[in-house]
Order: C-alpha cells, then structure tokens, then sequence
C-alpha cells in the first residue's frame, strides 16, 4: 500500500509540473497575430510553443488519467482493506 502511495505521489507531482509548465507557454502564446515581413520572429515564436503545446498534452491527459486510476486503486483497497479487518474482528 505504501508503495502504491509513493508512485501515486511521484506520478502526480510530474503532473503538477507539467501543467505548470504548459501554463507557463500559454502565457507566452497570443491570441492574433498580425504577419508582416518584419513580424517573422514573432510567427516562429507561436509556431514553437504551439509545437511544445501539441506535445504535452497528450503527456498531460495519460498521467491524468493514470494519476486518477491510481487514486482510486488506492482508496478501494484502503476500503476492502477496513471492511476485512473489521469482519475479522466480529
């Protein structure tokens, strides 16, 4: 059980950093651009975070998930783990 705990918290904490991470490129992210020949930096600027968004989060929603089976494997094991104990002791 302990063991379970421990990889749920790491799975999670490696969640909390990428979404942090993933808010911290939204923040650099515009929502128009207006292109012009002198404006091509700020085109490839957008290109690379929506590059680095496309790529986290599909991490983001498997940990996600991953983190939120965990959870639940966790507490129904802690509940049949409370109720065999509590019937043996009858």
């Amino acid at each position: 059980m302990f063991g379970l705990l421990v990889a749920w918290g790491v799975l999670t904490g490696v969640l909390i950093i990428l979404l942090i991470y993933r808010s911290t490129l939204t923040m650099h992210e515009d929502d128009s651009i207006f292109l012009h020949e002198t404006e091509s930096q700020m085109h490839k600027d957008q290109v690379e975070v929506l590059a680095k968004m496309n790529k986290i989060t599909p991490i983001v929603k498997v940990l996600g998930a991953l983190s939120g089976v965990m959870i639940l494997v966790i507490a129904g094991l802690f509940i049949y783990q409370g109720l065999s104990n509590s019937t043996t002791l009858q």
